[in-house]
């Protein structure tokens, strides 16, 4: 019974009837019986399962003694123990007694089994996704490639786990920052996918959650493919909650995917409310420094980063960091996330040298884990010099902002829009150190590669135009700014309500260009417009209307 509890996920079920199958066979068996190793080691993967670790381990501990005793050295049982005990220690982030387990596990089967047997799949697997929670991808590649490798010579050509296998190493490909891999891995795993669900066979609810991660993971921004992904999300939902106990793992497990879907879809209050339903199970059933804890309250935390409710977002951040610390190495690439969002946070708040301290923590994560031009290094350059712009220590934020660009110049197409934010960084720190010709030359860069990748009406092309007329107007070159401002202005006007604050902004640099080239009634029609724009938009009392108030004024007397 406890084993038809177990395959059904429920735990708590199969536990009371393992537990009562264990308490017969202590007073019925001799205590070093391998039926009781046996029993031990059902009872240990059921607490696994539940996420009570120490308790798993316990027991895994115990049936290790019998067999150790009384089976052989090389015996599959005692493979088996060791891959649930690495399985227990990687759960607790504890990752060097985990991958000491899984390679006292893969050594015996290396020694019992035919070459492409599928255990030594799982094992090599196994051993990648240790290397994987601690950041040393060109190891995780070698082991997952392996496991490939096996696979592809013992599965059927559109088998599952050749899809699973072609997904890991498309991620491993990812967080390497070598993007043309991640794609060709995708497709071959997307396809087999695709062969599966479309056969007359009712698709599983991991097939559902498997196709969904697939899709997203790789194809950004793409809303088919997230309302396909919902779908998926919720037939899987659907099916667990006619066949699952309120409170089971796999339940916050739907609810979370869901949510993620609702957030990539810029749907942030059902995003969030379906965060809420996972975390309120998770926190019911689960230790409070398990790692699916520390995924929820990452992101509850960024949603409340997207509606600009930072104090909340940072409480949550807190609450992950202060389980991660915990449980993980301090190199461990989540924590390096975590960093990187707190930090961001922070600098949103204003609180300028707290954000720096992240993103510092976070640099020195990177660097020690990450090839010396990995994309996530030029990014967290560029946000480092971010802030030392912010602060006004400029020579620092120039240096920062230039290695971003060192990195991504290597790395990245010469039209990409990465290399447009780090122009135009660059631009606005030699435009607050007063260098505007300097100023004029990176943001002229970064449009041209806007213009490039951007269509003509997008918003990010009105700002640099704008920024360029701002900077030739700064310049004295009047005649040569009005064009730019004047093509910010067809973009917003386009884009923007007819009351957008933007818009005021832009009749008023508008108007100060005329009024410096001496065409006064211009320059009143167009402060005018701001002055009604204001006047609609911001309070009676804002000291953006009593500015351009004055400016009119002063207009007035020169006509």
């Amino acid at each position: 019974m406890g084993s038809v509890y177990n395959n059904k996920g429920e735990y708590s079920k199969a536990l009371f009837f393992y537990e009562k199958t264990h308490e017969i066979l202590k007073k019925t068996l001799p205590s070093y019986h391998r039926d009781l190793a046996t029993s031990y080691s059902n009872i240990g993967s059921v607490c696994n399962y539940m996420g009570e670790y120490p308790k798993a381990l316990s027991f895994f501990e115990k049936s290790l003694e019998i067999y150790g005793t009384s089976l052989p050295s090389n015996h599959p049982s005692l493979a088996t123990t060791y891959n649930n005990m690495g399985s227990v220690y990687g759960h607790m982030g504890q990752y060097s007694k985990a991958l000491s387990f899984y390679e006292k596990s893969l050594e015996i089967r290396e020694k019992i089994l035919p070459s492409n047997h599928p255990s030594l799949a799982d094992s090599y697997k196994n051993i990648g996704s240790v290397y994987n929670d601690i950041g040393d991808y060109s190891k995780v590649l070698s082991y997952y490639e392996k496991a490939l490798e096996i696979r592809q010579r013992s599965l059927p050509l559109n088998h599952p786990s050749l899809a699973t296998s072609y997904r890991n190493i498309g991620l491993v490909y990812d967080n390497m920052g070598e993007y043309s891999n991640v794609l060709s891995f995708h497709e071959k795993s997307l396809k087999i996918y695709e062969i599966t669900v479309s056969s007359n066979r009712p698709p599983l609810a991991n097939s559902y959650n498997d196709i969904a991660s697939i899709d997203i993971s790789f194809l950004n921004n793409d809303m088919r493919v997230y309302s396909q992904a919902l779908s998926f999300y919720e037939k899987e939902l659907e099916s667990r909650i006619k066949t699952l106990p309120s409170n089971h793992p796999d339940l916050a497990s739907s609810y979370n995917n869901i949510g993620w879907v609702y957030k990539n879809m810029g749907k942030y209050s059902k995003a969030l409310s379906h965060y809420e339903k996972s975390l309120e199970i998770r926190e019911k059933t689960l230790p409070s420094n398990h790692p699916s804890l520390a995924i929820l309250y990452s992101n509850i935390g960024g949603m409340y980063d997207e509606v600009g409710e930072y104090s909340r977002a940072l409480s949550f951040y807190e609450k992950e960091l202060e389980s991660q610390i915990k449980t993980l190495p301090l190199n461990r690439p989540s924590l390096a996330t975590l960093y990187n969002n707190i930090g961001f946070v922070y600098n949103k708040m204003g609180e300028y040298s707290k954000a720096l301290s992240f993103y510092q923590k976070l640099l020195e994560i990177e660097e020690k884990t990450l090839s010396s031009n990995h994309p996530d290094l030029a990014a967290s350059h560029n946000n480092i010099g971010s802030v030392y712009d912010d602060m006004g220590e400029y020579s620092k934020a120039l240096l920062s902002h230039e290695k971003a660009l060192e990195i991504r110049q290597k790395t990245l197409p010469s039209n990409h829009p990465d290399l447009a934010t780090s122009y135009s960084n660059i631009g606005s720190v030699y435009n607050n150190m007063g260098e505007y010709s300097k100023a004029l030359s990176f943001y002229e860069r970064s449009l041209e590669i806007q213009q490039k990748s951007l269509p003509s009406d997008h918003p990010d092309l009105a700002v640099s135009y704008n920024i360029i007329g701002l900077l030739y107007s700064k310049l004295g070159a009047y005649s040569v700014a009005l064009p730019f401002y004047e093509k910010a202005l067809e973009i917003e006007q386009g884009t923007l309500s007819s009351n957008h604050p933007d818009l005021a902004t832009l009749y008023s640099n508008i108007g100060l260009v005329y009024n410096n080239m001496g065409e006064y009634s211009k320059t009143l029609s167009y402060y005018e417009r701001a002055l009604d724009i204001r006047q609609h938009a911001l309070p009676p009392t804002h000291p953006s209307i009593k500015v351009v108030k004055e400016c009119i004024e002063v207009v007035k007397k020169k006509l």
